[in-house]
């Protein structure tokens, strides 16, 4: 499972177990140079990178052949007539070279909003929230039994399907004795289901059925100020503290390439996909 492709729209997620022929991830970084008469250089770059894939595979099994071409022919899969599935929705692609699914600036501890907002939620309790040094955002918490929850900045949470293995690790500088970590699942339309949750920096569990989302949630365990830095959440696979924050973010299929395999019924696909910042139709 873990070093498997997901894709699929929220509440359709697939794996596709078949290794990719080819796999180009690098992102768009729109770096623009000029060049005075004097040959000084001068760049030109946004704040943030856009993501983008291209995927090609060989052979590929009918089934998900056909999960690829709905997803860039904008068809939502059988058997979902009644239910919210985003069917002309954007993509949810959890890459398996992916070490951490937070934001990169939200694993790093940052934001570019002056309250964090976008990246954290106090879930019960009084904690503030507050930027320190070279941007790195700390909490105060006033109640022992407070609570910080993860910001998805699409979804209600990280996209999961059910029977999917997450781990959570808190930021490593929280005292493990007393903190708490915890997954928090929702269905589809965002509602709670359950929680996984142990007294410790990490816990790991098992996305229950009608799971779509998952809110990571820290609890201190203590007062004070507390670090947002180095927290990890990953799929299958062991945190690491302080790891690079690839992020999930909603993508779209930009290109499609479907050619029928020497050997029928498999299917020869190719599929461009590009970061968007949210829901297209």
């Amino acid at each position: 499972m873990a070093r498997n492709l997901w894709i699929g729209k929220p509440g359709l997620l697939r794996e596709i177990s078949q290794a990719a022929k080819s796999w180009d991830r690098s992102p768009d970084l729109n770096v623009t140079e000029f060049r005075s008469l004097e040959s000084q250089v001068t760049l030109v770059a946004p704040p943030r990178s856009t993501r983008r894939m291209k995927l090609s595979f060989e052979w590929l099994e009918p089934e998900d052949a056909q999960h690829l071409v709905r997803l860039a022919r904008r068809i939502s899969g059988p058997g979902m007539l009644g239910r919210n599935v985003y069917a002309g929705g954007s993509v949810v692609v959890i890459d398996p070279v992916s070490v951490n699914l937070l934001d990169p600036l939200q694993a790093a501890g940052q934001s570019r909003h002056a309250r964090g907002g976008d990246h954290w939620f106090t879930v019960v309790g009084d904690i503030t929230l507050r930027p320190s040094v070279g941007d790195v955002f700390t909490g105060d918490c006033k109640d022992p039994a407070s609570a910080v929850g993860w910001v998805h900045g699409t979804w209600t949470g990280w996209p999961v399907a059910p029977g999917m293995n997450v781990s959570w690790m808190v930021p490593p500088g929280w005292d493990p004795a007393v903190s708490t970590a915890q997954l928090d699942w929702k269905a589809l339309d965002g509602s709670y289901l359950s929680t996984t949750s142990v007294t410790g920096a990490v816990v790991s569990g098992t996305a229950p059925a009608e799971a779509a989302f998952v809110t990571p949630v820290g609890r201190p365990g203590s007062t004070g100020a507390i670090a947002l830095a180095g927290a990890c959440l990953t799929i299958g696979e062991t945190p690491v503290a302080y790891a690079l924050g690839d992020g999930c973010p909603p993508m779209a299929v930009t290109g499609l390439t479907d050619a029928p395999a020497p050997r029928l019924p498999y299917r020869n696909i190719g599929i461009d996909l590009v970061e968007v910042r949210g829901a297209v139709n």
